[in-house]
């Protein structure tokens, strides 16, 4: 039997009326109706756009929805969805992702609405997924319900699709609540945007906010890693053949051919909204017909569908878009004609599909779009004539669209000129341009959309990604058993990022009085033997922890301090450091070029900290150094790491995990052994091959650890647990 697919969306794909239910149209529903079913049983959950307050018209809805469709209605009171949808879904979201922070408008009231219809929607998957079900969340409106649902059943498989723009970090910091959009995404094993940019400005965004190191295609965030993925959504290519095909079609276009006979036509199809650049382009239309010389044979026609009419912006937006049809065809109407038609209405299917195929040219030019697909849909209806498609370089169909003439839409005067040239090339040039566009628009339509997504999906939220897979519990049950049977336990423990937060001045890392507490208990344990490894030098680390009695390993490994002593003593007498004076003028020219960057040289290593640099650009100067020095010391004895906000150029023999090996070989009457890092350095104890060995991940990131732990206050809880309260109750 297939699993079952649960699609969840702000909208059922249907219109409830009094006495029936319509299905209704609309990008996202028109590409789910191609996906095929032979795999996966489908369901949807969505809210049905009505209130319903009569319990029992409730449920006579409920019911048939269920039983005919397939389908799980959420319903909502008129105030809750008010604030949800109208207030900050469209108007607090929505603007910031299509790069319009002036419409932004936040209400707390707002917010709240959105977090309870969040988590009504994800309560509702809860109640009808199953083992082995695939929920697949689409966009803004639900942006909190991965991470719900995340949280409630970490094994579900759960798909997030934004079907918008993700616009850059500098734009979506404005919104008050941007925090807590992207955790909700990162709740997903994989998240979909239709381009590239996206996905890059998501991750950078992520990257900045939240302070976690990304990846070009994933996001290790805590216990889970987000895979990131780019799959532009296509038409439902089945449904527009079979209208083409149809009687019904070409009696349309013969009628519509009459209608505009003697004229070009050029097509404008979109939702009324501030996004799509209409008074902009009936600027360029102005253009156009000014510099027409008098030739009035192009005629343009405006089909806008209603959109958002709750929202005051779209009410003022449809007022000032008729004020100005009505100024142009004033303008340039003659006694039998009126330049632009202008249509606020739906048309039927069948009648689009008719006036795609007449025109000569679509003038597509929204001032951004997540995808277009009107612009596909045009082409695809252009199967006998060369119509011309004139495309905003800001939508997203831009980037799979080669052969559309492509235009800035703030450029009012570029595109009458564009638009100009396009209706004056040959129609056998334009078909020339536009068949290759239909073949691949058909090819990769809405079914194939769905099914790449789908197949990464099933397959696995990231390849290759190596994630820390134990449950803390066995952590917790073998030191009991350890501890029970009177052995000792050493624990091998880095300081920054794991017993203490990471500071952005690291000499303000010092230990709190929490933490001094902690580790003067467990330094009093008697059945644990305690060391403490740190890439910090040895001034650095005993100034910080100099009055504890236990192990200290300074430089990764360089030098230390045995229990009880003073002296620290070098363990890298035979090391040769003389790359170190080659090396650092190639540091010194990154910390040059990288404001907030800086350089310490330590006895065993260099290392360049870029902490305070800005992030991305610090990130990037990161990799390339990295990708530098790896290359000139490929051929050496030179380890080059790359840790948390810092590359540390080192010799191959100084590492935690040889440090590690070297206190075991002297000291071999462990009944367990713990070693806990949160970066890169800490790998190579988390790679050693030894008996009764726990390993523990601090943060976020691949591993080789064992077990994962959240953050260092939930690491220093753990160790209170483990050794310091578990020891006070059995003395109890």
């Amino acid at each position: 039997m297939p699993s079952t697919l649960i699609n969840v969306s702000n909208r059922l794909p249907v219109t409830v009326q009094e006495d029936q239910i319509l299905k209704s149209s609309g990008g996202l529903v028109a590409a789910l109706e191609g996906f095929p079913e032979e795999h996966f049983k489908t369901k949807w959950i969505g809210w049905p756009g009505a209130a319903f307050p009569d319990e029992r018209r409730r449920k006579e809805v409920e019911r048939k929805l269920s039983e005919e469709y397939g389908y799980i209605p959420i319903f909502l009171g008129e105030e809750e969805a008010h604030g949800f949808y109208e207030g900050f879904s469209n108007s607090s979201i929505w603007p910031l992702l299509h790069y319009l922070p002036n419409f932004l408008r936040y209400e707390r009231a707002w917010w709240e609405d959105y977090q309870t219809v969040n988590r009504t929607f994800a309560d509702k998957v809860l109640e009808a997924a199953k083992d082995g079900d695939l929920i697949w969340v689409h966009d803004y409106q639900l942006m909190l319900v991965p991470a719900m649902l995340r949280e409630a059943a970490p094994n579900l498989k759960i798909g997030f699709f934004l079907h918008t723009p993700f616009p850059a970090y500098e734009i979506f910091r404005c919104h008050p609540r941007r925090s807590e959009l992207i955790t909700g995404m990162l709740g997903a094993d994989r998240i979909g945007f239709h381009a590239f940019g996206y996905l890059r400005h998501f991750s950078s965004t992520v990257q900045r906010l939240l302070g976690i190191e990304t990846g070009l295609t994933q996001i290790a965030n805590e216990e889970h890693t987000a895979a990131l993925g780019v799959y532009p959504i296509g038409i439902n290519a089945r449904k527009f053949q079979e209208t083409l095909d149809s009687k019904e079609f070409h009696q349309r276009q013969k009628e519509f051919r009459l209608g505009h006979q003697g004229k070009r036509l050029v097509i404008s199809v979109e939702r009324m909204d501030y996004t799509k650049g209409i008074l902009r382009r009936l600027e360029a239309i102005d253009n156009f017909l000014a510099n027409s010389q008098g030739d009035n044979d192009v005629r343009f026609l405006f089909v806008s569908v209603p959109s958002r009419e709750g929202i005051e912006e779209y009410q003022q937006l449809v007022q000032e878009v008729e004020s100005r049809v009505g100024q142009l065809n004033g303008k340039y109407a003659t006694l039998v004609d009126s330049p632009i038609h202008f249509v606020h209405a739906s048309i039927p299917f069948v009648d689009l599909c008719a006036l795609y195929a007449l025109a000569d040219a679509a003038l597509i030019t929204p001032l951004i779009d997540g995808m277009n697909l009107v612009a596909k849909e045009f082409i695809a209806c252009q199967q006998e004539k060369g119509g011309s498609l004139i495309l905003s370089e800001f939508a997203g169909a831009a980037e799979e669209l080669f052969n559309a003439f492509l235009v800035n839409p703030y450029d009012s005067e570029a595109v009458a000129e564009t638009l100009k040239g396009a209706l004056a090339l040959p129609e056998g040039e334009r078909r020339e341009r536009i068949q290759p566009m239909r073949a691949q628009v058909l090819r990769y339509d809405a079914k194939h959309w769905a099914r790449s997504f789908i197949d990464d999906l099933v397959s696995g939220a990231v390849k290759d990604a190596r994630t820390a897979k134990g449950d803390i519990k066995e952590v917790r049950k073998v030191v009991e058993r350890t501890l029970t049977a009177g052995k000792r336990i050493a624990l091998f423990l880095d300081y920054d990022g794991t017993l203490r937060e990471i500071e952005r001045e690291p000499n303000a890392a010092k230990p709190t009085a929490e933490l001094e507490e902690l580790l003067h208990r467990l330094s009093q344990h008697p059945n644990l033997d305690l060391t403490i490894l740190s890439g910090r030098s040895q001034e650095n680390l005993e100034a910080f922890l100099g009055a504890y009695p236990f192990r200290l390993i300074a430089e990764h490994g360089a030098t230390w301090r045995p229990p009880g002593q003073k002296d620290w003593e070098r363990l890298d007498k035979n090391i040769n450091y003389a790359w170190k004076e080659a090396l650092m003028p190639i540091l010194r020219n990154y910390e040059q070029a990288t404001p907030g960057s800086a350089i310490e040289e330590k006895p065993s290593s260099i290392v360049w900290h870029y902490r305070k640099a800005d992030n991305e650009f610090g990130r990037w100067k990161a990799n390339q150094l990295t990708e530098e020095l790896s290359a000139l010391t490929a051929n050496h004895p030179i380890k080059v790491r790359h840790g948390k906000k810092m590359i540390e150029v080192t010799a191959t023999e100084n590492n935690k995990g040889a440090a590690v090996t070297r206190v075991l070989a002297e000291n071999d009457n462990y009944g367990a052994i713990l070693c806990a890092g949160d970066d890169l350095t800490d790998e190579s104890m988390f790679e050693l091959n030894i008996p009764y060995l726990l390993t523990i991940k601090v943060g976020a990131g691949p591993t080789q650890a064992r077990f994962r732990i959240k953050d260092p206050v939930t690491f220093r809880k753990l160790l209170d647990d483990l050794f310091i309260r578990k020891t006070c109750s059995d003395r109890e």
